[in-house]
């Protein structure tokens, strides 16, 4: 207790430093700023300004308040960090959600590391730290990913680096952006996994991407079950206009077909649609095979 006391008055002493004219830091070669730079300092609230780099547009009001009444009891046992704008004026890099609970109960300093950098390395400070997150949705950190490559310049390469993630983990994701934007809002809504959108980014049509994460969603299907309803998009069109498809039904049309093969001694193909629908096609060589299989048909 007696440590965290002595951190808080440290970080009130850097505080009256950063707002003392003569002391301003702009950059790490000014004078004081081994003191204030990288170290935790109690930052007046106002003098903070949001990140307008901050990847992150959507914060849920139960969880912020949530977050607000815990910080009400404990104090904000993690800080914000920050850049230097101006004289005693700050931009947030990273902790809006702390930010805003910490406004919401009316504190009036907030502990903050100072960082000193310009807007291209903010931006990428503020992407990295929101990928690193554990309640990020699939679709926010994809992109934060294409955002770090298309803005920053990185590579996909330079990016796992930088992330600590596979290339293929960070192509999958990039991958997602492919989706309809009404798939990728059912994603970020919880509606379907990032299995099911990896799934239903194999398809190219946009239309044909809806109608199937449509049909998704009024089924609950699971992943595996998506898989093959896409593999059964891709057999043809017959499949493609299917709504649903039993795996009890495929097997009833397997055996069937087998059976009647048998039976007709002729190379028969079924057809099936995913709701039960289809055609039975039957060859014949000549009017003599023709004769040969009504009989066996009809009985006469």
């Amino acid at each position: 207790m007696a440590k965290a006391t002595r951190k808080q008055a440290l970080g009130r002493g850097l505080s009256a430093l950063l707002k003392d004219p003569e002391n301003d830091i702009n950059s790490v070669s000014d004078r004081n700023a081994d003191k204030v730079v990288g170290n935790i300092v109690e930052l007046d609230i106002d003098t903070i300004e949001v990140n307008p780099f901050q990847p992150r547009s959507h914060f849920n009001d139960d969880t912020l308040q949530e977050l607000a009444s815990s910080i009400k009891e404990l104090g904000v046992i993690q800080p914000i960090t920050v850049r230097k704008s101006d004289f005693n004026k700050f931009q947030l890099v990273s902790g809006e959600r702390r930010y805003r609970a910490s406004k919401l109960i009316g504190l009036r300093t907030i502990p903050a590391y100072i960082r000193i950098a310009n807007d291209q390395e903010s931006l990428e400070m503020a992407l990295v730290e929101n990928i690193q997150r554990q309640d990020l949705d699939p679709i926010e950190i994809a992109l934060s990913y294409n955002r770090l490559i298309n803005e920053i310049g990185l590579t996909q390469e330079k990016l796992s680096d930088r992330v600590g993630k596979k290339r293929s983990t960070i192509a999958n994701y990039l991958r997602l952006l492919r989706l309809d934007p009404i798939i990728q809002t059912g994603m970020r809504d919880g509606f379907i996994s990032m299995g099911h959108g990896r799934t239903l980014v194999n398809i190219d049509q946009k239309e044909d991407q809806i109608s199937l994460y449509e049909k998704i969603v009024k089924n609950s299907l699971s992943v595996r079950e998506t898989e093959h309803l896409v593999k059964q998009y891709h057999e043809g069109p017959i499949q493609k206009k299917s709504s649903s498809k039993s795996s009890v039904t495929t097997e009833v049309f397997n055996n069937g077909a087998k059976h009647l093969k048998h039976y007709l001694s002729a190379d028969i193909k079924v057809n099936s649609t995913f709701d039960g629908k289809g055609k039975i096609s039957i060859p014949f060589s000549s009017e003599e095979d023709f004769q040969r299989l009504k009989k066996l048909i009809t009985g006469e």
